[in-house]
């Protein structure tokens, strides 16, 4: 169960922990789908396969190994940075400078991270365009994970033991929510964000994961004025 925000249950926190992709910026601006179209060309090109049967693999993929590029790996023992590379040249003009996010993070008591299953090139273009990238202590990508991605608890383990980072004393905020049970564990607050007037109608877009309600403290589809909420508060 949820809970109503009340920024004091956040007074204890010195670690803020963000997600990338349809969580720093909105999900309405559609940067992802353009990494999406790359993925299944890639597969296409890889496997000499059609559009329509490399898209069904990637997304069996995903599926079954958390990311396209472990699944990639794992059965195809493809060059991690060469998929990296290839996947994440688009247009990040499509995301819109958003200084009020960038105040309010900036404003954020203590340390605060990006953590992503994307690559660190990927991460800082994306925060650069919007405006924000100054305002983190570092990115944790994929690389750093040991290319295991998120929801696995090696790569949190990684994370936590890298920075020094103490569960009770973080929050972390994440698009899916099943990328949010290993941090529950840990201790951490969960923010789940979803696509702004969140709607059920699009819980296929946001990845709705029923079997983890219980791993979400707290759903936003606003997360500049969520945390804006915190920073008055403290």
């Amino acid at each position: 169960m949820t809970q109503t925000l009340d920024p004091s249950r956040f007074a204890h926190v010195t670690d803020w922990v963000f997600d990338l992709d349809n969580t720093l910026y909105p999900h309405h601006t559609n940067l992802f789908s353009q990494i999406d179209v790359r993925m299944t060309a890639y597969v296409s090109e890889l496997l000499t396969l059609s559009r329509e049967d490399a898209r069904k693999l990637q997304k069996d993929l995903y599926r079954e190994y958390g990311t396209t590029l472990n699944g990639l790996m794992n059965r195809y023992g493809i060059d991690p940075d060469d998929f990296l590379m290839k996947v994440h040249d688009i247009d990040y003009s499509w995301l819109v400078p958003d200084p009020v996010l960038g105040a309010a993070i900036r404003q954020l008591p203590g340390r605060r991270f990006i953590f992503t299953n994307g690559d660190r090139t990927h991460a800082e273009r994306a925060a650069r365009q919007l405006g924000i990238l100054d305002h983190f202590d570092d990115i944790f990508d994929i690389v750093a994970a040991g290319l295991t991605p998120k929801p696995s608890l090696k790569t949190y383990e990684k994370f936590t033991a890298l920075h020094s980072v103490i569960g009770e004393k973080a929050v972390t905020f994440e698009d899916i929510a099943r990328n949010l049970a290993v941090p529950k564990k840990m201790g951490m607050t969960t923010v789940l964000v979803v696509p702004n007037n969140f709607e059920p109608t699009f819980s296929e877009i946001w990845e709705s994961d029923p079997d983890h309600e219980d791993d979400v403290d707290y759903v936003t589809d606003d997360l500049a004025g969520f945390l804006e909420r915190i920073v008055a508060d403290r």
